[in-house]
């Protein structure tokens, strides 16, 4: 008879559940630097504004935390198997794709592509998926589809990207944070 106790199994399940229990704040402070704060804070801001919700955007906020949270320790305690670490490292260079995509997109007049960034963002969404759907519950997978989908819906990056929006503010400086995030390898 196999003793199937593993310690570093119950560990992790234990970390995952106190994560789950903590509030988002209290996770951020543990887990997120000044500059992650900075862009997640104007992030907040940007869909504040854009829903006029600000129970809307806290949760879209409080789900990146939980969902980038949750990946990182998945990846501290190496729960990744070879096969999703290699579609780990071409979700990174997609998702930095689409990030230079938002840089670019903003700082250069007449380049915004829609259909473009909305297929990029839908890419990067079905490889994340792919990386943890044998490591999170349902409910942290519809994170990930809720984040998505609104960062995606069209209607919304074309409210974002329209020139002279009401928006030019709040995403020049998430603009400066993510160029800063970008050159320290952190997005």
């Amino acid at each position: 008879m196999s003793d199937n106790f593993r310690a570093r199994d119950i560990a992790l399940k234990a970390q995952k559940k106190i994560l789950s229990r903590m509030s988002s704040k209290g996770v951020a402070k543990v887990f997120v630097d000044d500059r992650m704060g900075s862009l997640l804070d104007n992030v907040y801001r940007l869909c504040k504004t854009y829903t006029q919700n600000k129970k809307e955007a806290e949760k879209i906020v409080k789900n990146i935390i939980k969902i980038v949270t949750k990946i990182g320790l998945l990846a501290r305690n190496e729960q990744f198997s070879q096969d999703e670490l290699a579609i780990a490292s071409d979700f990174q260079n997609k998702f930095h794709k689409a990030a230079k995509t938002v840089i670019s997109f903003f700082e250069v007049d007449f380049s915004y592509d829609q259909k473009f960034l909305t297929q990029l963002l839908t890419e990067c969404k079905n490889l994340l998926k792919q990386i943890v759907q044998s490591h999170l519950t349902d409910k942290s997978l519809g994170r990930i589809d809720l984040v998505f989908s609104f960062f995606s819906n069209p209607a919304f990056l074309d409210n974002v990207f329209k020139k002279n929006s009401e928006y030019n503010e709040i995403m020049t400086k998430i603009i400066v944070d993510m160029h800063s995030a970008l050159e320290q390898g952190e997005l």
